[in-house]
């Protein structure tokens, strides 16, 4: 397939993809290569109790740009879910509490980078400290921390 044919058929797949994510169901984008993506996910779906669509992207970037995370808090995967961008490691329960709360200007949820223990990260007792931060609108702060442990 051209390249031309080949950036429009994915971007037709997405748009219609993205239109799930309004449902239920998390929508979770990621490369094809990365296994930390489908441990997270199976831990959100223990705590959720959902399906997931997971669409293979081979352009992530794209992805990003086209939801809005900023630079500094990409991550591997972004995954779409009750009309909020989750970016990266981001632990179940701060899902749950931003589902709920609603906040205002409010876009999504990041967990920059792949910081060691975080969900789907885990490697023994070890974990880096890290942040989950808000994005949108609003600007961004940090919505919970996480603390090393070693």
């Amino acid at each position: 397939m051209i390249p031309a044919r080949r950036a429009m058929f994915a971007l037709a797949a997405f748009t219609a993809t993205v239109s799930l994510a309004h449902a239920a169901n998390p929508v979770m984008f990621r490369d094809a290569g990365c296994g930390c993506c489908l441990k997270w996910l199976e831990q959100v779906k223990a705590s959720f109790g959902q399906k997931a669509v997971i669409v293979n992207s081979p352009d992530m970037a794209a992805v990003k740009d086209k939801q809005g995370v900023p630079q500094a808090l990409r991550s591997c995967h972004t995954v779409l879910v009750g009309g909020y961008v989750i970016e990266g490691h981001v632990p179940a329960k701060e899902i749950s509490r931003l589902l709920r709360e609603k906040p205002k200007g409010v876009k999504g949820l990041a967990v920059a980078g792949m910081p060691t223990g975080s969900p789907g990260m885990e490697h023994g007792d070890h974990r880096e400290a890290y942040k989950v931060t808000t994005f949108g609108p609003a600007g961004q702060r940090v919505y919970a921390s996480y603390a090393a442990s070693r």
